[in-house]
C-alpha cells in the first residue's frame, strides 16, 4: 500500500471528532487494514497496531510506541486547503501529528524491534485512553512518541494540569445583619492573597526544565441577590504543576495552606474537578536519553518543554517520551490549535514524518 499523507489528512480533517470519536476511529482501522494490518480496539477506546517483533508482548528488541488521539474540541471547522496550508478543526492538535506517525509507521521495517502504534479517543477530555495505555502498553516500551503540534521541536517535558473549586463557606442573612467575619464573599480576599503567595511559600519550586508552576483563578460564583449574604461562594482554579507535584498532593496541600489563612469564621473546602478521571501529568525526560538524541538529530528544531497539557506525563513514569509534530499552538496572530483558524502545512506533516522513519529506523531497524 502506498500511503497518501495528503488525502489521509482531509479525510481526518474532513471527519468530525469533537463530539464523537466513532466515524474518525473507522476511518483509521480502514486505512490500517488496507496496509494490511491488523489494528484492535481496547477496552478504553485506543486504536492499537504494531509492527515488527512481537508486539512488545516479549523482549525482542526495543519497543518504540508512536501515540496522539484523534478528538478534538468543538467546534468542527470544515477542511480547507490553500496550497500548502490546511485549515479546519483538528488540521494541527492532532490530525496533522497523527498523519506524520501513520506515514512512518507505515514506511518503516523494523528488524531489530517493534515499533506499535496507539492512538487514544479522549484526550481533549477524560485522557482515560492515555491512563490505560499507562497500565497496559507503557510497562513494555523503550520509548514513547507523542504526536502534538511542535513546530517539530523536540518537547522532552510538560507541565500538569488539573482543575478545581475552591468553596468557602459562612452565614446566610440578611446583608444588614450577617457580621463581615461570617460574609463567605468578605473571604474571598484572603483566599485570592494566598493564591498569590501559595506556590512562594508552599508550593514544589522551580523545576529546572519546566520553570515555576502556575496557579490561576478563573471563576466566580455566589450570591442571588443583592440585598443578602450568600452561604456560600466559589472560585474555580486552573493549576498547572511541574514534578513532583500530582493532582492530588496539591489538593491536600492547598487545602492546608487556606485553612491556615482563613478567618476561624468561615470554612474552605478544595476539590478538585472530575477526581474520578486522571489529569495529565507534569514531566520531564533526560535530553541526553537516546530516543531524544536520536530523534533531534533528525530534525532541525530546539528540544525545549511543550506549552500545553499532555497526554506524555502517563507514559514518561515508566520510560523516555517525547513531544513531536508538525504545526503549532500558537503563531505571531495568536492562538492556532483550537482556535477558528486552525491550520498546518502539509510540507510541515510531511518533514515530521520523514523524521520520525529515520529516528525508527535507527532505533529499530
Amino acid at each position: 500500500m502506498t500511503f497518501d499523507i495528503a488525502q489521509f489528512h482531509a479525510d481526518a480533517v474532513s471527519t468530525p471528532s469533537h463530539e464523537d470519536v466513532t466515524e474518525m476511529r473507522e476511518l483509521l482501522v480502514e486505512t490500517l487494514e488496507d496496509a494490511g494490518l491488523e489494528p484492535e480496539i481496547d477496552d478504553f477506546g485506543n486504536v492499537l497496531a504494531a509492527r515488527g517483533g512481537s508486539g512488545g508482548r516479549e523482549p525482542d528488541g526495543p519497543h518504540i510506541v508512536l501515540n496522539t488521539h484523534i478528538d478534538t474540541v468543538a467546534p468542527h471547522v470544515p477542511y480547507e486547503r490553500d496550497g500548502d496550508a490546511v485549515r479546519g478543526r483538528g488540521a494541527c492538535d492532532a490530525k496533522g501529528p497523527l498523519a506524520a506517525l501513520l506515514a512512518a509507521f507505515l514506511r518503516v521495517e523494523p528488524t531489530e524491534g517493534t515499533v506499535t502504534l496507539a492512538i487514544t479517543p479522549d484526550e481533549e477530555t477524560l485522557m482515560t485512553g492515555a491512563a490505560g495505555l499507562q497500565e497496559t502498553l507503557a510497562p513494555a516500551a523503550d520509548g514513547f512518541i507523542v504526536g502534538e503540534p511542535t513546530d517539530r521541536d523536540v518537547c522532552i517535558a510538560a507541565r500538569g494540569q488539573c482543575e478545581g473549586t475552591i468553596t468557602i463557606t459562612g452565614e446566610s442573612g440578611h446583608a444588614a445583619s450577617v457580621p463581615a467575619e461570617r460574609n463567605a464573599v468578605f473571604g474571598l480576599e484572603s483566599v485570592l492573597e494566598a493564591l498569590g503567595t501559595y506556590d512562594g511559600e508552599a508550593g514544589p519550586g522551580v523545576d529546572s526544565v519546566l520553570g515555576a508552576p502556575k496557579l490561576t483563578p478563573s471563576m466566580l460564583e455566589g450570591g442571588e441577590a443583592p440585598n443578602r449574604v450568600p452561604e456560600q461562594c466559589r472560585l474555580t482554579f486552573d493549576r498547572r504543576s511541574v514534578p513532583p507535584e500530582t493532582s492530588e498532593s496539591f489538593r491536600a496541600d492547598l487545602q492546608s495552606y487556606l485553612e491556615t489563612r482563613l478567618d476561624d469564621d468561615l470554612e474552605v473546602a478544595v476539590d478538585l474537578i472530575r477526581p474520578d478521571t486522571p489529569f495529565p501529568k507534569p514531566f520531564v525526560t533526560d535530553e541526553n536519553a537516546q530516543l531524544v538524541r536520536t530523534l533531534a538529530a533528525e530534525t532541525a528544531g530546539e528540544v525545549r518543554p511543550f506549552g500545553a497539557a499532555t497526554e506524555a506525563g502517563f507514559f514518561a513514569t515508566d520510560v523516555p517520551t517525547v513531544v513531536f509534530g508538525p504545526g503549532v499552538l500558537a503563531d505571531d496572530e495568536g492562538a492556532v490549535a483550537h482556535a477558528e483558524r486552525e491550520y498546518v502545512h502539509l510540507s510541515a506533516i510531511e518533514t515530521a514524518a520523514e523524521s520520525v522513519t529515520a529516528t525508527l529506523e535507527k532505533l529499530v531497524g
